[in-house]
């Protein structure tokens, strides 16, 4: 039996506590690799509904690249609900991510292309429905979207890093263009 004064009792208690520095370490660590060494994209958003922060702090993104045609799908079988996919994404002539193919496994991405891995939430006749645990974003207290300045147009850059983990970097409103 184990004693509080015990060597044994002694070396668990260290280890425990290293164990868990490790672990924060470990996602501090990767989420600056995610950043320094992962691909960066920039997603179209849909209108941000605002009303939800009144009461939280929290705002929900609903991502152009949430839908995708059925068309697109890659797998060796029809796609199913709560299904892991790969979404490879190409960047367009605006800067903006689109899907280019939505896979069963991981794919070889090419220059200028992205892996964003996901899940199917829903098989239509047509479509499929997408989710990529980026859907949830903190507003802080000082920004524009809490402060009631807003546009319809939000632009989310996001890091991958190279082992498939992604990351909310940024998110930018743009501005109206006036009326001419």
């Amino acid at each position: 039996m184990l004693t509080r004064s015990s060597p044994s009792h002694r070396m668990l208690v260290r280890l425990l506590v290293a164990a868990q520095l490790l672990y924060v370490l470990g996602v501090a660590g990767a989420g600056y690799a995610t950043t320094a060494y992962g691909r960066h994209i920039v997603l179209a958003t849909s209108p941000v509904d605002l009303h939800s922060l009144q009461y939280e702090s929290f705002v929900r993104l609903r991502y152009t690249i949430a839908q995708a045609p059925l068309a697109a799908w890659r797998g060796p079988t029809p796609p199913q609900r709560r299904q892991g996919v790969y979404v490879l994404l190409d960047t367009g002539p605006d800067s903006l991510a689109t899907v280019a193919g939505v896979y069963a496994a991981a794919p070889r991405p090419a220059a200028g292309q992205a892996v964003l891995r996901g899940w199917v939430t829903d098989v239509f006749a047509h479509s499929l429905g997408l989710r990529y645990n980026l859907e949830r974003y903190y507003v802080p207290g000082d920004s524009p979207l809490r402060l009631g300045k807003t546009s319809p147009a939000v632009r989310v850059q996001v890091g991958i890093a190279p082992w498939g983990q992604a990351r909310i970097e940024a998110v930018r409103l743009l501005r109206p263009t006036a009326a001419r």
